[in-house]
Formats: C-alpha cells, structure tokens, sequence
C-alpha cells in the first residue's frame, strides 16, 4: 500500500470540496472494499477523504417510501422495520451478502461504488482495461483466462479484447435494481438525482467507469417508492459455497398475482453482466399470463437471450434461466 494524506470531512458540502476532481483523491467510508484494492494497488490514491461522520445513516420514511442514508450499514438496513415491512427483498440480498463482521462495516453508498472481484482486475501483472492509473494495461486477461465467474449478457458486438467482461457483484445493487432506486447525488453544481437504472454503466468503451457518478460528486442516499400493490419478493443466489460467497447468478424478484394472473413483476439478474441486469420488456410481457412454469421459462429464455458464454462460463446461460424459473415459482407459491 502506497503512502497517502488523510482527511477527515464533517459536512457534505466540506467533503466536495476536498474531494476535488482529481482521480488522486477517494471518498472513504467503511473502507470494505477500497482497503482491499489499495493493498493490491489496484487504486494509489494520494487523499483519502473520511466521510464516515457525516449525518448521513438515517432511514427513515418519506411521503412516496422510504430514503436511505448513504452511510447506513448493510446490518442496520437488513433489520431497520422500514425496511423489513416494506422492503423485504432488500434486506433478503443484505443478509445474503458477506459475513456479519464486513456488513457491520460496509455501507450502501459503498455497495452501489463496489468494485468487481475480477481476479484479472486485483492481479496488477495482469492486462485489465478496468484498472486506471500506474497499474493500467490494455487488454482483457479473462477472456482467454479463468471466466468462470465473468459477464455472458450486456458484452460488446465488436472487440472484447478493448472492453471487458467483469461483472458488478453487489447483491444489494441487483435489489435495488428490482426495486427502481432512486440515487441521490451532491456535487459541486448542487444536488441531483440518477435512477438506479442508469447509474451503473455497461462496460462499452469506457470499462474503467462502472457508475454515471462524477468524480467529485457524493452519494448522500437512496429513495425507495412503496409499492403500490401488495406481492411476494425473494431473492435468490446461486454461489459455490453457502456463505461469503460472490453470486454466480442471482435473481431479485417481486410479484403481484389475482386470481392466477401476474398483475405486477420485477426481476433483476446479477452476476451475469457489469451492472444489474433488467429487461422491463420483458416484464411486460408477462403481465396477464398465467403464473405458471411455461410463463416464467419463457420470460427467462428472452431474459438471457443474446448471451455469449466463454470457457469456463458457458453454463450461466442455463443456470441463470433455471434460477430465474426457481425464483419465480417461489413467490407464485
């Protein structure tokens, strides 16, 4: 880990203004991801700016939902009554993530800026058009290496090798996903707001920008609406091991059912492109078809449609429809 200045910031509008807009300087909050990267070296900030005591933790209910602080911790959300009641399937994807000691740390403006666990991205001897900085090399190591774990859907139609094929792993951004977030943002030229849809960024030609945020703009919180029918929602991922696991797939799902019909459906996918993957199209498709499994194994053939697998990931395309199938009969039930 390289040497750097440290800041301390105890309003938002002081924490803008020292963040600058140098790529040098980074926001720190519960520090669960960036730490990791700078002892890899993946990121050399020259400041850290400490964000963590501003007021910014609260959640509480607004006149549509409910807002969540930017620095509420994964285990305050996953149990706040706010969110229980109204939003399950929000704190079904906080539990799923992590170990009790890193959600007790990590926050949700964190956890929207998480990085991906591509290896080829932390292995700085490795070519990555992800990486920026000192340790920045053209290429993509995974496309000719170990993908198991890497993107089948979102991918470039031209040359690969000059994008990427990482995926976001953050179990609670596949929820919000589901759930239409809406992220609120300061910066410099004052306060504006990104829906959860067009915040995080397909890889394209631009892999080193996983988010629409500018460099010296400050997460400050989320806006969820409250549903306005009442339904089931479940969040499923599938990992190699029961805990402390990054989804190979994963599926955040709502449903509305009367009388045998979907009246309402949300679905996301994670772990199978650089951002949460949802087709509202898709969605509507489903509206009036019965709940049954031939409804919901169409919805996930045209879900994963133009997939492209590599070497080693080729069966998402398969395990993503199945989870999507298994999920979907789990809240029609």
């Amino acid at each position: 880990m390289n040497n750097f200045r440290y800041n301390e910031a105890n309003q938002p509008a002081q924490a803008i203004q020292q963040i600058g807009t140098g790529a040098d300087t980074k926001f720190i909050a519960g520090g669960t991801n960036l730490v990791d990267l700078m002892k890899y070296t993946v990121e050399q900030p020259n400041t850290l700016v400490d964000i963590s005591r501003l007021e910014l933790a609260k959640i509480e209910k607004t006149a549509t939902g409910i807002r969540i602080g930017a620095l509420a911790r994964n285990s305050d959300m996953a149990e706040h009554p706010l969110v229980t009641g109204q939003f399950p399937l929000l704190s079904e994807a906080l539990l799923a993530g992590a170990s009790p000691q890193l959600r007790n740390m990590a926050t949700l403006g964190g956890n929207l800026m998480q990085r991906t666990r591509c290896n080829y991205f932390y292995d700085v001897s490795q070519p990555c058009n992800k990486r920026q900085g000192p340790t920045a090399q053209a290429g993509c190591g995974a496309l000719d290496g170990y993908n198991r774990i890497h993107a089948i859907l979102g991918l470039e139609t031209g040359n690969l090798n000059q994008s990427c094929i990482a995926t976001n792993p953050s179990d609670i951004n596949v929820a919000l996903a589901a759930l239409d977030a809406v992220v609120n943002v300061s910066g410099p030229g004052g306060q504006r707001t990104i829906p959860i849809r067009d915040f995080h960024r397909l890889a394209g030609n631009k892999p080193q920008q996983d988010t629409t945020l500018a460099p010296n703009e400050l997460i400050t919180s989320i806006d969820l609406a409250t549903p306005q029918r009442a339904g089931k929602s479940h969040y499923l991922k599938v990992r190699d091991r029961a805990s402390y696991a990054f989804a190979l797939v994963s599926v955040a799902t709502r449903l509305v059912v009367e009388n045998d019909r979907i009246q309402d459906v949300r679905l996301a996918l994670g772990g199978v492109a650089h951002k949460p993957w949802r087709l509202t199209s898709v969605e509507q498709q489903l509206i009036g078809k019965p709940a049954t499994e031939a409804s919901f194994r169409e919805a996930a053939r045209q879900l994963v449609a133009g997939a492209k697998g590599f070497e080693h990931n080729a069966f998402k395309i398969e395990l993503a429809q199945s989870a999507i199938v298994r999920a979907l009969q789990t809240v029609a039930a």
